[in-house]
């Protein structure tokens, strides 16, 4: 009997070792090798990947001139809910591979299960659960009023039998719940090892590419938030999705982290209720819901993810601090770029917080990323320490740099006009953003260049 090699590979990037090694020379992390076993290229098509007939001879590949390529425009399906098409980049496309992540209990298995039972009306599909029974995906089902005619579903983990019985359906569309619970059989480490999620979700990612066949994967995290699993999961597929929420809240953000036929950082907004996840098709308005914004230490800001602008409020709260070294702490945004705003601040707007604890919050569970949020939390911060709020029906945005100036941030008017179609009147934005044509209807727009310009206005 032939010798069985074995190798090391890292979870984080992927790389191999021929032996184990304390930290990852490629990374620089460590205690993140595990044991694979190795087979050839012969070895990966298996008996019953032969019978299923998907992974017969390959012809060689022809080398040709790029310009005379042929391209054709992505057939897209819509999976019915409008915001996870927005989010997949307007809708599921032939052949996709998509990685869909999130916290346990989050509504993955929910969101999918909903999106499955619309697209059975026009398509096949086929859902695989691994986790649960099938009873309990009827169940869940029929208590979410689902239709489940042409919903086809089948419990099964390893992944040859899920590929034979994948090919004698033919589905357009499968759903494996959940990637870590697959395995294959030319493998001899546990489910849920770096190997096995490795080669299972290869071997489905070869299926979707030569058949055309969508596919999601459900992933789990880790309490560092990231999908558990070889960190070259998220490279093999077409689409990340994450889906996130604050605990206590029933609103749930479905991000994208990458998509190969979409726009990344794009934000599907939900709402978690007795029949499952409900589309918020104007979000800015649920998050501009929680109070009123006529509060010292409280500023609206305009942010934008992916091709959507988003309303969003900041809020601030300066208290002295009985600490020598006082706090300072960021919620939604990050902690470090309040420090070093907060040194401008003082710098350059002539305010000193220095023996001030400062708390930052972006309501609604919203992670801003974008320099566009650096003059609302100051307007913010200075609102919260003279207890003064800023004007009723204001908005602002727009990135300070170090020497105390206000930049420009990208698509300003498309900001203005959202933010004037949910009733404010007056804007406090970097000069170049303002309006080159006219002005935004009903909208009073104040262009500041520096710091202290912005301060005054205020």
């Amino acid at each position: 009997m032939a010798k069985r090699l074995t190798a090391y590979v890292c979870s984080e990037c992927g790389a191999e070792y021929s032996k184990w090694q304390g930290q990852c020379t490629e990374c620089g992390a460590w205690n993140v090798l595990s044991e694979i076993t190795l087979e050839s290229a012969a070895a990966a098509k298996s008996p019953a990947s032969r019978r299923s007939g998907w992974a017969g001879k390959v012809d060689a590949p022809k080398v040709m001139a790029l310009k005379d390529v042929q391209h054709t425009e992505h057939q897209r399906v819509t999976t019915g809910i409008g915001e996870f098409d927005r989010v997949l980049g307007g809708g599921l496309v032939e052949g996709a591979v998509v990685l869909v992540g999130g916290d346990p209990g989050i509504g993955k298995s929910t969101l999918l299960l909903q999106a499955v039972a619309k697209m059975a009306a026009n398509l096949p599909v086929l859902y695989i659960t691994g986790e649960e029974s099938l009873s309990q995906v009827a169940g869940r089902a029929i208590r979410l009023d689902l239709p489940l005619e042409g919903v086809n579903a089948l419990a099964e983990t390893q992944v040859e039998a899920i590929l034979q019985h994948a090919s004698q359906a033919k589905p357009r569309l499968i759903v494996a719940d959940s990637v870590q619970t697959l395995w294959t059989e030319s493998l001899t480490a546990a489910p849920g090892s770096v190997s096995q999620v490795r080669e299972s979700a290869a071997r489905l990612v070869r299926f979707a590419k030569e058949t055309g066949t969508a596919v999601f994967l459900v992933g789990h995290v880790t309490k560092e938030g990231g999908i558990a699993g070889p960190r070259v999961l998220e490279h093999m597929v077409d689409a990340v999705l994450y889906f996130e929420g604050e605990s206590g809240s029933r609103f749930r953000l479905l991000r994208a982290f990458k998509n190969r036929f979409g726009a990344v950082n794009e934000l599907g907004v939900f709402a978690m209720g007795e029949k499952g996840l409900k589309e918020v098709s104007n979000p800015s308005a649920i998050f501009l819901s929680g109070g009123s914004t006529r509060q010292p230490g409280s500023c609206v800001m305009v942010t934008r993810e992916g091709t959507r602008p988003l309303l969003v409020e900041v809020q601030a709260l300066v208290d002295a601090s009985p600490l020598s070294n006082p706090r300072r702490v960021a919620v939604g945004l990050e902690q470090n770029r309040l420090a070093m705003l907060l040194a401008v601040l003082h710098r350059h707007g002539g305010v000193l917080v220095g023996d001030q604890d400062v708390f930052v919050n972006v309501v609604g569970g919203i992670r801003v990323q974008e320099t566009a949020v650096d003059l609302p939390v100051l307007l913010a911060v200075l609102s919260s320490l003279q207890d003064r709020p800023l004007a009723e029906k204001t908005i602002a945005f727009g990135e300070v740099g170090l020497s105390g100036e206000i930049r420009p941030v990208p698509n300003g008017e498309d900001r203005l006009r959202e933010a004037a179609t949910h009733g404010f009147k007056r804007a406090i934005v970097p000069k170049a953003n303002a309006p080159k044509t006219g002005s935004v209807k009903g909208m009073e727009v104040i262009a500041v260049e520096r710091l202290s310009e912005a301060i005054e206005a205020a």
